[in-house]
């Protein structure tokens, strides 16, 4: 058990006494950073989401009662590996959901090939998942760093903020999206002045902005995410390094914009997959959202819990849980829900979407809780995402 190597299973929902074989549960499981940096965009508040979609299905599949198991990777590989090969190994969990950390994804991309499961990439955005690192039994679900980091860098550069200098995180997360986004810069016209990387939940980004300070550059862009960019973002404000310099936030969810409040994140502009006060139904979502964790979801929240339906729906139609037959029939099935009214899954895994360009209020315009986004334009999922053909993807059917 965990327990004895130190490794964190959460919690278990509505485990039954031992059964015999035939009776076994159909598990799933969450696995993310339910403590650390990224636990306000994920975390707990993932796991009610997930909830929600198991009892909205119905709570049962092929005969058997859906269980969920949960677990902390810590932001860990090592960690999330030995978790992932327990749960696919000797407790038979069919799909792995969430991850929020691209190192835990990249490792668990191969390992459930290997154990011929599933995994479903829900907050993890490192854009390999679905590019060089594709595999037939990944896909990724909420935005990659190419569709988060590429409108915007364009969008900037042509209001003429021509020259970047970038403060990333240190890990495989952060690396995407900086090459993500410097390439786009480069095909655009723009400059990459320099870079410095961080290390995850940093507390003093003092010398990174010193440094972003010092090169001149029209834009530093903050390529992280979570506890980091609320620090960072915090200290750049305290610095004094707007309005001469413009920070770009390719990485930003809902729930940061929460916990940095408005006086801080107002007019910071970035994708989103979904807002919660996009419409009547995305309301409703979201009240019964809030009802269980006292906060609005972001569109991890909404991306995962449109996952999960999708997955059963698809282990329903097929009446198997065998992995590839479950993929071939959710990569056939169009996605019609809260989440999106027109999505589908690519061959490659990735799913698509029109997506959406925000911009933070100011707090005289926020007129109740969580009003905190502007729909600026509406991005065509064709335009939102990277083209399958360009993504590095050396699959059979991807062209």
């Amino acid at each position: 058990m965990f327990g004895r190597s130190a490794l964190c299973l959460l919690s278990v929902l509505a485990f039954a006494a031992p059964a015999r074989a035939d009776d076994a549960p159909f598990l799933l499981g969450i696995m993310n950073d339910q403590s650390g940096p990224y636990a306000d965009l994920a975390g707990p508040s993932s796991v009610q989401a997930m909830r929600m979609a198991i009892e909205d299905f119905g709570g049962a599949v092929l005969g058997k009662k859906i269980e969920l198991l949960v677990a902390d990777h810590q932001n860990k590989v090592d960690i999330g590996m030995a978790i992932a090969r327990e749960w696919y190994g000797e407790k038979n969990v069919r799909v792995i959901f969430d991850i929020t950390n691209s190192g835990v994804a990249l490792a668990l991309q191969d390992l459930a090939k290997a154990q011929k499961k599933l995994v479903i990439f829900d907050s993890a955005s490192s854009s390999a998942l679905t590019g060089a690192s594709c595999s037939p039994n990944g896909f990724q679900w909420n935005a990659d760093n190419w569709s988060n980091g590429v409108s915007l860098m364009r969008l900037l550069i042509q209001d003429k903020r021509d020259s970047f200098y970038f403060i990333t995180a240190d890990y495989a997360f952060g690396a995407s999206l900086e090459a993500d986004a410097r390439d786009a810069i480069a095909k655009a016209g723009g400059t990459t002045i320099g870079a410095v990387r961080a290390p995850l939940n940093s507390a003093d980004f003092s010398s990174y902005l010193l440094s972003a300070q010092a090169s001149g550059a029209k834009v530093v862009v903050l390529a992280n995410t979570g506890a980091d960019l609320s620090t960072s973002l915090k200290q750049a404000n305290e610095f004094g390094l707007t309005p001469g310099q413009y920070i770009a936030t390719p990485i930003t969810y809902l729930s940061d914009v929460n916990a940095l409040g408005l006086p801080v994140a107002h007019d910071l502009v970035f994708m989103q997959s979904w807002y919660w006060d996009l419409n009547d139904a995305t309301r409703a979502f979201a009240k019964r959202f809030f009802e269980r964790t006292k906060r609005m979801p972001n569109d991890n929240q909404a991306a995962l819990y449109s996952s999960v339906l999708h997955y059963l729906e698809a282990v329903k139609a097929t009446g198997s849980d065998d992995a590839l037959e479950v993929a071939k029939a959710m990569k056939a099935a169009p996605i019609h829900d809260v989440f999106t009214d027109n999505g589908l899954v690519r061959a490659d895994g990735r799913v698509v979407y029109d997506r959406y360009l925000v911009k933070v209020k100011a707090p005289t315009e926020s007129k109740y809780p969580w009003d905190y986004l502007t729909i600026v334009a509406k991005i065509p999922a064709a335009e939102a995402f990277r083209a399958m053909g360009a993504s590095g993807c050396k699959m059979e059917g991807v062209q």
